[in-house]
């Protein structure tokens, strides 16, 4: 039996269309532009739609980065192997405007919505998981995955994010490859 009454989420086209145009704002003027004003301005849909589906800023952010995860890949069994796997992965997911830029987007939007925080935390989350994949396939334990991934990845967001250059791949290999030999000696 149908139900009368609106649908309970957005069309494909209109979803597709106005994420599209979201992350096209992100990317050209910061987070502040993603409004249900703005986004009616650039894609055409009626504000009732924008607002309905993503009533705020934020909102819109979360629907981006529902989006956005690429699932790991799974584990060989060969901890380096799997490990420079994961780390070519964010290198390329890095260098690519679309990740770069709305990780450096969901970074300025943190500093003055404690919103985009739970949010920036949680995509990070997402270009982290691969690595916690491995390790945890590997069967090290919490801590010590947690210490591998932030050796492994801090440079990297570093590069990326705060000094505006390529992320250091041949780095991150040599890091892996330590990493790999003290967890596994």
């Amino acid at each position: 039996m149908t139900r009368p009454g609106r649908p309970a989420g957005p069309t494909t086209d209109t979803e597709t269309l106005v994420l599209t145009a979201a992350l096209q704002l992100l990317l050209a003027e910061g987070a502040a532009a993603l409004t249900a004003q703005r986004l009616h301005q650039v894609t055409g849909a009626s504000r009732s739609t924008i607002y309905r589906h993503w009533p705020t800023p934020g909102a819109v952010l979360a629907a981006l980065i529902d989006v956005a995860p690429m699932p790991p890949a799974a584990p060989t069994g060969d901890l380096a192997q799997d490990l420079h796997a994961a780390v070519d992965q964010l290198c390329d997911r890095l260098r690519d405007r679309p990740v770069g830029a709305f990780l450096q987007a969901l970074v300025v939007a943190a500093a003055s919505d404690p919103s985009a925080v739970r949010l920036r935390h949680r995509y990070v989350s997402d270009l982290l998981a691969p690595f916690h994949t491995v390790l945890r396939a590997a069967g090290v334990a919490a801590t010590d995955r947690e210490d591998a991934v932030a050796a492994i990845v801090s440079p990297l967001l570093l590069d990326a994010l705060l000094l505006d250059r390529p992320a250091a791949r041949t780095r991150a290999h040599r890091i892996v490859d330590t990493t790999a030999g003290r967890l596994f000696p």
